[in-house]
């Protein structure tokens, strides 16, 4: 899933950066309200992590002006100020949660978890198609009894595809949730992963499971 930081603090914003993509999400970073305005019109988010103290445009008016712009991308504020007053402004503003500076990285994987089901239509804390289950949580995927080794990425495209269980997803669609603002690679990098995952995920138990809709894209059904 591709998530934005909008963060001025460098070390914190490379910090998060690093450990989001450890976890399998393709991350942009921006360090003042504008950029983080600008990126957040040009590509389709399904998290946005916000700080209020931010240079130029501050946290609580880039909330209104994404809403305002209709920009619905789930907004998760972290913010060193504390107090009733500032989460309240902050969720008026549009945000859907709040999240106080210093905060444990534990607790923000299960935040931006939550966000992820909220906006899915139906919540499950586990993901599937048929015996395939995928576990955000502990980044476990499993098909009846036998454990499935993923990298991140694959981890990635996988949960965005049974997020999205019983769609066609474009490759172009693929790219803008699992593949950073900066990657400038070929198109195809999709179908290679496609492949890395039916080879680990399909193959060895005789399933079909990711479907190919040629000229469109790729579906995910149950088996």
């Amino acid at each position: 899933m591709r998530l934005l930081v909008v963060e001025d603090e460098l070390r914190l914003a490379d910090a998060l950066r690093r450990g989001l993509q450890a976890e399998g999400f393709a991350v942009d970073v921006a360090n003042t309200g504008t950029d983080g305005f600008r990126l957040a019109k040009q590509n389709p988010y399904d998290v946005i992590l916000l700080d209020l103290m931010l240079p130029g445009i501050n946290g609580f008016k880039l909330c209104a002006m994404l809403r305002e712009a209709e920009v619905w991308s789930p907004i998760l504020i972290l913010t060193a100020k504390d107090g009733e007053l500032d989460e309240a402004e902050a969720l008026d503003t549009g945000a859907d949660d709040f999240l106080t500076k210093p905060f444990s990285f534990t607790v923000l994987m299960a935040r931006i978890r939550a966000l992820l089901r909220r906006t899915s239509g139906s919540r499950p804390a586990l993901l599937s198609a048929g015996e395939l289950v995928l576990d955000p949580a502990s980044h476990q995927v499993r098909r009846g009894e036998a454990e499935i080794e993923l990298t991140a990425r694959e981890f990635s495209l996988l949960e965005l595809l049974l997020r999205r269980k019983g769609e066609v997803l474009t490759k172009s669609e693929i790219l803008e949730h699992v593949w950073d603002y900066d990657f400038e690679g070929d198109s195809n990098i999709v179908e290679v992963y496609i492949g890395y995952l039916r080879k680990k995920i399909d193959a060895p138990f005789d399933q079909k499971t990711i479907h190919t809709i040629r000229g469109v894209g790729y579906l995910v059904k149950e088996d």
